[in-house]
């Protein structure tokens, strides 16, 4: 397993967020080389989720919510006699954990320094304290988490019906168009779309028991547009975007929903209020 196979299984993001830096700043910071194999992973995919779940930090950029750091002090769920569980030396001490990424549950991906740096396991730091010791670089601990490769017992598993996928965190707009049924079963209108906004990437899919309702999800690989189209009734696409590509969505989307035999009836924002403008609509709105 290697970065082929990570790129292969999860799509990189045509332009990676604060993914380019001076690599020697970060480093004289934290008074660390970085390994090769983390700096490639955030030239390649920048700031951003693998899968709605990990966190990939970088040290470009000025968010207060990205950044590698130290853990320099114990877990919150450690205290008393507790903190004799923890195993490994604060900083500045040497050999402590650098924490590159998070998860949605809290707990922190760190990496187990000392010695080269292209020997550094990743180490899972639960929020309740616990720890769990991966003997692989950061690019093979995702490939092998996003492709069910490795089971962690801190880190939930990818679920079954869902396509490894990578969000890039920038700005985005939300939209949703309702549409008109049509003529054509739900999917010949599904492979309408996605053949009108190609080159597209599955991002998973789920229906329900009786086949009267489900989504399917996608992103195109070009441009960065998420897009579900749910099959509900009224049916609808729910699509997300940098504000900059608001013309061209709403051109390339209508454009495919003609082609997929229906008719918009109504846009809206995320928050469901209506658009009877969208070219006049603002990122505010959201």
């Amino acid at each position: 397993m290697g970065r082929d196979d990570l790129t292969r299984l999860v799509t990189p993001p045509a332009t990676p967020v604060h993914a380019r830096g001076d690599w020697t700043v970060p480093e004289a910071v934290l008074g660390v080389r970085l390994p090769e194999d983390y700096k490639w992973l955030v030239e390649t995919y920048g700031w951003g989720e693998f899968c709605d779940f990990l966190c990939l930090r970088t040290p470009f950029g000025a968010s207060k919510h990205n950044g590698v750091e130290w853990q320099n002090g114990r877990p919150s769920g450690e205290h008393g006699r507790d903190r004799e569980r923890y195993p490994y030396p604060l900083h500045p001490s040497q050999g402590g954990l650098l924490i590159w990424g998070t998860t949605m549950d809290a707990d922190r991906l760190c990496l187990l320094t000392g010695g080269d740096p292209r020997d550094w396991p990743v180490v899972v730091w639960s929020r309740d304290g616990q720890y769990e010791t991966f003997a692989m670089d950061t690019a093979e601990f995702i490939e092998s988490w996003a492709g069910g490769h490795v089971g962690s017992r801190l880190l939930g598993d990818m679920e079954p019906d869902l396509a490894p996928w990578f969000n890039a965190f920038r700005p985005r707009v939300h939209r949703c168009l309702r549409l008109t049924e049509g003529r054509l079963a739900h999917p010949e209108r599904l492979r309408a779309l996605r053949e009108a906004l190609v080159p597209t990437v599955d991002r998973g899919s789920w229906r329900s028991n009786d086949g009267e309702s489900g989504q399917d999800h996608f992103a195109t690989v070009d441009t960065d547009w998420l897009l579900t189209y749910d099959m509900s009734s009224p049916h609808q696409i729910r699509v997300s975007f940098s504000p900059e590509d608001s013309t061209r969505v709403r051109q390339r989307l209508f454009d495919a929903v003609r082609l997929m035999g229906c008719e918009v009836l109504l846009v809206t924002t995320a928050t469901g209020a209506p658009l009877p403008d969208w070219e006049a609509a603002t990122e505010e709105e959201d």
